[in-house]
């Protein structure tokens, strides 16, 4: 099985990517979310820290075009899960989750970006704790070249110590921009954050690449430890 860093290399143009898994020592869920761009307007971004995940901020406002499609929070926490996404369907599955409904009910009243021609994938996760752990991948693609129909794909995870998930909405470069295709890719977690963030980074495109947020979280005690790498920025954020 080889590491998210490994299965990314020679892709330049993956976009947007959620990986989940355990770690080795099934002790601690695990989360990562990319981001890349092409255009001014999609690498002028920079990750923050809230009190519930991370938003999206212009690195320059000057230089904002178009803030519809770049400017969202990407991870949030809501009625005992954390919830990743690449758009602003987070805010849609945290609300469902608050009213006490379920991950697929949020998604069923999203689509695909409108985007046009390339009608990119929205990829979401939920990481649940409210009883044992377990997490849930999603992708809404389009299914036509006109952006007529949506195909919904929900792919549910009992966590296996060492093992994760990734999936990001484009296969590879091009134009229009080919949709990510097939299953989840199953991955490998090493134990240790800082060689999952490095293994990540360094596998993104170097001309592409702008955002990375991982999380470590203890599945008995809640502690959560986390790195932000702004390619903006030039930095790495570390917090516990």
């Amino acid at each position: 099985m080889n590491s998210v860093g490994t299965t990314l290399k020679g892709n330049d143009y993956p976009g947007r990517g959620i990986c989940v898994g355990l770690t080795a020592d099934a002790k601690k869920a695990v989360f990562a979310y990319f981001i890349m761009g092409r255009s001014e307007n999609s690498r002028n971004r920079i990750f923050a820290k809230t009190a519930d995940g991370i938003v999206i901020y212009p690195f320059d406002s000057t230089k904002v075009a178009d803030p519809s499609l770049i400017i969202y929070s990407p991870v949030r926490q809501a009625g005992g899960c954390y919830i990743v996404t690449n758009g602003d369907q987070t805010d849609t599955v945290a609300r469902f989750v608050e009213e006490g409904k379920t991950f697929e009910q949020a998604l069923a009243t999203r689509r695909f970006e409108p985007d046009k021609p390339n009608f990119t994938p929205r990829i979401s996760a939920i990481l649940d704790f409210k009883q044992e752990f377990c997490y849930k991948l999603s992708i809404l693609k389009c299914l036509d070249k006109n952006g007529d129909k949506c195909g919904r794909f929900v792919y549910s995870y009992e966590p296996h110590a060492g093992v994760g998930h990734l999936i990001h909405t484009y296969s590879g470069n091009g134009n229009p921009i080919p949709s990510f295709e097939g299953e989840p890719r199953a991955v490998s977690i090493p134990y240790d954050i800082d060689e999952f963030c490095d293994d990540i980074w360094n596998g993104l495109d170097a001309d592409n690449k702008v955002s990375l947020y991982v999380v470590y979280k203890d599945i008995a005690t809640a502690k959560e430890e986390f790195r932000i790498v702004n390619k903006n920025e030039r930095s790495r954020n570390e917090g516990i």
